[in-house]
């Protein structure tokens, strides 16, 4: 039990175990790395090696203290009991009033995206002003064990008014508490923000290892196994978590979009896929336009002719390499672009199925070019 057991990114754990075990703990942390690569996780950790009652910079899973703080190791039933307690049909005003706050220990608070509802979710959860107003009241009080801990998991979802009132608590950051923020990238905060927090990036894992951790957690047969670890890109929490079926599937229909907008062809089909994608409420628009980066990764590989390429997609090996053949890297980048710009839209509320058509029209080939549809 403790650190041990968390796999991989070995430098950032003796980083944060040297400032434990040094009594110099910053006020602020910032841990960056794709979804599932064990971000959440590693804070909790962290949380009840700061509180726990018989070690310094490592936590024994066992005293009091270490074991109410594991409870949030899965938030989930958490997450459950705190909108069943504020009701399904809270308006806005009580959701700010009431906001969703995960707590197990006195001392350790869990912040995370807020869905609103139970039944039937809003399409992006995010931190709202009334978790963080909450935050900044409780930051300063005297901790009941050793450190008061507040994670903030999904910081990139915070609007930028919610950004500035968090950023008043690191300017006076308080003695006796640590805030530890979880984002897939740097780029998604506000500077003020970055330049107040130890960054901390967390690598993805080897895909043998993912593999390995699927075997000892997973009933898959081995060539499920397989194909989980490479499509999870090194994020064992994202490979445990995969609908294998629905991936494959998505990655497919994604692929069919970019084969059509080269050929310049087929665009009712294309419509059809992109409105698929559009309405699939499971997956956020931050994991579809990701299932895009990894296609173009390997479209760009394969372009450039890379000997053996890391295929991020192999089991659409064949597809990828035949449109490869049909494009160049100038497409490639203007695919990247424009991926980069509806990632860009997420914060204007961007309608995701007309940014992907208007993509997809924007890649056709000049003489193929078609009216956008109404």
């Amino acid at each position: 039990m403790g650190f041990s057991e968390f796999l991989g990114n070995d430098k950032i754990v003796a980083a944060l175990r040297g400032a434990l075990r040094s009594a110099r703990v910053p006020h602020a942390l910032l841990f960056t790395g794709p979804r599932g690569v064990g971000k959440y996780t590693l804070a909790r950790m962290f949380a009840q090696a700061a509180n726990c009652e018989r070690m310094t910079d490592d936590f024994c899973g066992e005293c009091a203290t270490c074991r109410q703080i594991s409870q949030l190791a899965d938030p989930r039933k958490l997450i459950e009991q705190g909108l069943a307690e504020r009701g399904d049909s809270a308006d806005a005003a009580t959701v700010e009033r009431v906001p969703l706050i995960l707590q197990s220990h006195p001392d350790v608070w869990a912040i995370v995206p807020d869905p609103v509802r139970l039944k039937s979710p809003v399409a992006r959860p995010m931190l709202r002003i009334g978790q963080v107003r909450a935050v900044r009241r409780a930051a300063y009080f005297q901790p009941s064990a050793k450190r008061r801990v507040f994670i903030l998991d999904g910081a990139e979802t915070m609007r930028s008014d919610v950004a500035n009132v968090f950023l008043k608590i690191l300017e006076e950051p308080p003695g006796s508490a640590t805030l530890i923020l979880t984002a897939p990238s740097p780029f998604s905060l506000l500077p003020t923000i970055l330049s107040r927090c130890l960054q901390f990036h967390f690598a993805p894992l080897p895909i043998a290892e993912v593999e390995s951790i699927l075997k000892a957690h997973s009933d898959r047969k081995p060539t499920e196994l397989k194909l989980a670890a490479q499509l999870s890109e090194g994020s064992p929490g994202m490979a445990l978590e995969l609908d294998l079926e629905d991936a494959v599937e998505k990655r497919r229909t994604a692929l069919r979009i970019l084969q059509r907008a080269a050929q310049g062809q087929g665009f009712a089909q294309l419509f059809a896929d992109t409105t698929a994608l559009a309405k699939d409420r499971e997956s956020s628009f931050e994991e579809l336009l990701g299932v895009f980066y990894g296609l173009l990764s390997d479209l760009l590989e394969l372009n450039a002719g890379v000997r053996s390429p890391l295929m991020r997609n192999p089991h659409l090996s064949k597809e990828l390499e035949a449109l490869a053949k049909s494009v160049d890297a100038d497409w490639i980048g203007r695919a990247v672009s424009g991926m980069d710009k509806l990632a860009g839209g997420l914060r204007r509320n961007l309608n995701r199925q007309l940014g992907l058509d208007a993509l997809a029209l924007s890649l056709a080939p000049p003489e193929f070019a078609v009216w956008p549809r109404k």
